[in-house]
């Protein structure tokens, strides 16, 4: 989320209620509109605890899909680190393949599935660098213990990469449904107008407006960072980020370097965005 943006709807909302509130106050009658202030306090204090109750839950179920999508991207980006290790235990004639496909793969998540889910495009489409893994895994027969234990080891890894891809792309989607939103903002509506009828003639002016201010800032305050929450990936402060599977990347190649001769021969089929050639 646009830090500048948020301050800016908070301020903005902040200044309208207050003018609301002053406005309000010119008519009011001293000692506010209502004859008994305990009672309507009580009241007030019945609304903003069931609101804040509310809230409260919505915002660790946000959180917990954030949690998700951010967890989700580190055990992906971790498992391709460990299939491309288990690659070159494999067969000679396709671990060099199995290799250069996964690159393939961390690269299209970077460049192309990351800027789907900021857009909001992603959906369900599957990883084409995953069908591509998963077609050149059919053609391996393990010839001896070491090939069978790196095979058995793949399927392993590759299924815990696909669960964490799901996590990584539904987490990101967004958790809060219509209608809470709905009810948010017409619970947010009706303190509003409960805090107008505090309007008294007899305070000062500066009184009545951090009165309405401090409660419609931290109620706005509150929905923005659920709206933060809630779609995770958009560019911001606090934005996920494929900043796990970039350091991924860069460990591949660091490593692969590393082993020179001793490891499959890499043949990377698409380019630097992971767009096939």
């Amino acid at each position: 989320m646009n830090i500048v943006i948020a301050l800016l709807i908070v301020a903005a909302t902040t200044a309208v209620a207050v003018s609301a509130m002053l406005l309000v106050r010119r008519r009011a009658p001293e000692g506010s509109y209502f004859a008994d202030g305990d009672r309507a306090s009580g009241v007030f204090g019945v609304l903003a605890t069931g609101f804040s109750v509310l809230l409260g839950f919505i915002i660790f179920l946000a959180f917990t899909s954030y949690d998700q999508s951010r967890t989700g991207a580190e055990t992906e980006a971790l498992a391709v680190t460990q299939l491309v290790e288990t690659a070159q235990f494999l067969p000679s004639r396709v671990g060099g393949e199995l290799t250069g496909e996964l690159v393939c793969y961390g690269r299209s998540v970077v460049h192309g599935e990351w800027d789907r889910m900021s857009s909001g495009t992603q959906g369900d489409a599957i990883n084409p660098w995953g069908l591509a893994l998963f077609g050149t895994l059919k053609s391996i027969q393990p010839a001896n213990g070491v090939e069978q234990s790196a095979y058995d080891k793949w399927l392993d890894l590759t299924s815990a990469r696909e669960e964490a891809r799901r996590d990584r792309i539904h987490g990101a989607v967004g958790v809060i449904p219509t209608p809470l939103w709905l009810v948010l903002f017409f619970i947010s509506a009706v303190i509003f107008a409960y805090m107008l009828f505090f309007a008294d003639s007899a305070e000062r002016a500066l009184t009545q407006a951090m009165l309405m201010g401090s409660v419609t800032a931290v109620i706005s305050t509150m929905l923005l960072l659920l709206v933060f929450l809630n779609d995770p990936v958009r560019s911001g402060v606090g934005a996920l980020r494929p900043v796990a599977m970039e350091r991924s990347l860069r460990m591949i190649d660091e490593a692969l370097a590393g082993l020179g001769g001793a490891g499959q021969a890499a043949r990377v089929p698409c380019d630097a965005e992971g767009r096939p050639l």
